[in-house]
């Protein structure tokens, strides 16, 4: 599969090492800090799926570029979901295909799974949930997009505000823990990231499932929950 990158930071080198291991080709790369011949946007019409990973203030224009050379579109940038719901009526005519996800990684959607059955459990026992994030201090967006969709999916079912504690140091990959206290006793979950590669991963896995199709997916769409 030939593969185009929009946004070559630390994220897009770490999808180009696991394309490449997968036994994929980057023949496009389209970012403003990179000046080299595989910059270029004609060069999308190269490639059979994109991959973005970029800013806030560019993951809709992104988008819009993969879609105007008729390229299926893995995004994961976070920040600008708001947005997303245009993106998806968007989708019902015009034949495109997007994938989005807060987080890629195959831990992080087992962890998200879990901690919806756990909370479904704990709904008829009084419980305070919270949640605390930590990344690097290069993230733009705070709470983290992985965060929000942990409250977004286990509020409805616990119905009551789950507070979300952003945390900023170092280098730190990603850090997520969803914590549940009552008078007598602490249940706490954490999924901790090693490095990007499993971002990585779930991203070059997002693209080979999107190859070929139309509409809107979702990790859940890729690992059948």
């Amino acid at each position: 599969m030939k593969l185009a990158l929009l946004g070559y930071g630390k994220m897009g080198h770490a999808v180009e090492r696991v394309a490449i291991e997968r036994g994929h080709e980057v023949v496009c790369i389209i970012d403003p800090l990179e000046q080299g011949a595989r910059s270029k946007e004609q060069g999308l019409a190269n490639a059979d799926v994109a991959i973005e990973f970029s800013t806030p203030k560019t993951a809709v224009q992104n988008i819009r570029i993969a879609w105007k050379n008729n390229l299926p579109i893995v995004s994961g940038t976070t920040g600008w979901a708001t947005e997303l719901p245009k993106l998806q009526d968007e989708l019902k005519n015009n034949q495109k295909a997007l994938f989005w996800s807060s987080n890629f990684s195959i831990g992080v959607n087992l962890f998200l799974l879990l901690n919806k059955r756990l909370a479904e459990m704990l709904k008829p026992y009084d419980y305070e949930p919270s949640i605390t994030e930590t990344h690097h201090i290069h993230k733009l967006d705070a709470p983290s997009g992985t965060a929000l969709t942990i409250q977004k999916t286990i509020e409805p079912i616990l119905e009551r505000y789950i507070p979300i504690e952003s945390i900023r140091e170092g280098e730190v990959a990603g850090i997520h823990s969803v914590r549940y206290e009552s008078d007598a006793d602490i249940i706490e979950f954490r999924h901790e990231a090693k490095s990007r590669r499993g971002f990585a991963l779930g991203a070059v896995l997002a693209a080979e499932f999107i190859k070929g199709k139309t509409g809107f997916f979702s990790m859940e769409d890729l690992m059948g929950f």
